[in-house]
């Protein structure tokens, strides 16, 4: 009798699901047009394990219906984040105290913990980079590791502490791995230096030291290695700053300032194909890019809950396909975008 009353209600669930989803569709962000025929397209927001798993079947949703939907995982303060080769998004999640990782695909999700495990626990995932291998690098800023995942999603090992327990990172941040050379770049932000470690841990260089001059760093977080060298989100000095593999400093952008153009609270950051610089501010609750002499040419997004908007974005990862990822943190989501060059943006108007 309770099957027989929950099909009779699955046509009006079906109906009301329906009605919302169109709502929704209806309140999307509008593209936006650019300069030389190129544009920007919402593309979606997800922030739970359950949007992963596609389209839920009949007797799916009737179990549902039943018994309650299962317990997905959902982001709670996500921060970081990057996309592998197979196209599996990776998100860390302080709040959750843990690593997300969304394969549409697939239509599978992971998530990575270590809180409790008595040895090297997980506490404050911050970063992640992955390497030509799909081997994910995860910065803790608590634990003062780097934890090390296989590309089939085990644990391997953490990078970070010496013997006896001691670590050599006070606040490791951002992360980048060049799997050519075999170097793992790593931002300490309490240090204001970049380390420079190969694929066993060991430090080879440091680049940086605490000012506000050029090669000097103040508060750096997110870094992102770039085909001419490394780009570092230099927190305090409101500005991006680049540096060649070697350490020396190739110049920087931005200033600070709360309005359009200026820098408030910068957090991730990232390049797309046609060389553009995309900075997610926290505090101004958009993202704005730039060209390489640091001339503003748009930005997207301001604060608030809708599509579109922002609240405390923080991670941003842009993939080979220009598709644009940026994790908006109070919100408790991911929002996706899509860039069209000016050649892109041609063919998908034919």
């Amino acid at each position: 009798m309770v099957l027989l009353a929950c099909l009779m209600l699955l046509p009006c669930f079906s109906a009301a699901m329906s009605r919302s989803e169109k709502t929704r569709q209806i309140a999307n962000p509008p593209d936006l047009l650019l300069d030389g025929d190129r544009k920007l397209s919402w593309v979606r927001s997800f922030t739970s394990e359950r949007e992963v798993r596609g389209k839920l079947g009949f007797w799916t949703k009737v179990l549902d219906v039943v018994a309650g939907e299962p317990d997905y995982h959902r982001v709670i303060r996500p921060y970081g984040i990057a996309v592998d080769s197979r196209g599996r998004v990776i998100v860390t999640d302080p709040g959750a105290m843990g690593v997300h990782v969304f394969d549409f695909e697939q239509h599978k999700y992971k998530f990575l913990d270590r809180k409790e495990k008595s040895k090297f626990p997980m506490r404050a995932p911050q970063c992640v980079a992955v390497d030509a291998e799909d081997n994910i690098y995860v910065t803790d800023s608590e634990a003062g590791e780097i934890f090390v995942f296989d590309s089939h999603l085990s644990f391997r090992h953490t990078i970070g502490s010496l013997r006896g327990g001691e670590g050599y990172f006070k606040r490791p941040t951002g992360i980048a791995v060049d799997s050519h050379s075999r170097r793992i770049y790593v931002t300490d932000t309490l240090r204001d230096q970049i380390f420079v470690l190969d694929f066993e841990g060991s430090v080879l260089a440091k680049i940086g030291k605490h000012g506000s001059g050029a090669g000097e760093l103040y508060f750096p977080t997110e870094l992102r290695l770039l085909p001419e060298g490394l780009m570092v989100v230099d927190a305090m000095n409101f500005r991006l700053q680049f540096f060649a593999l070697d350490g020396t400093p190739q110049g920087s952008m931005g200033q600070l300032g709360d309005s359009v153009g200026d820098m408030y609270r910068p957090k991730g950051a990232a390049v797309d194909s046609e060389g553009h610089y995309y900075v997610a501010d926290a505090a101004l609750g958009m993202v704005q890019v730039f060209n390489r002499q640091g001339q503003l040419l748009y930005y997207f997004g301001n604060r608030g809950v809708e599509f579109g908007e922002f609240q405390l974005p923080s991670g941003l990862w842009i993939d080979k396909n220009d598709r644009i990822y940026i994790v908006d943190s109070f919100n408790s989501r991911i929002q996706v975008f899509q860039y069209y060059g000016a050649k892109k943006a041609e063919g998908a108007t034919k």
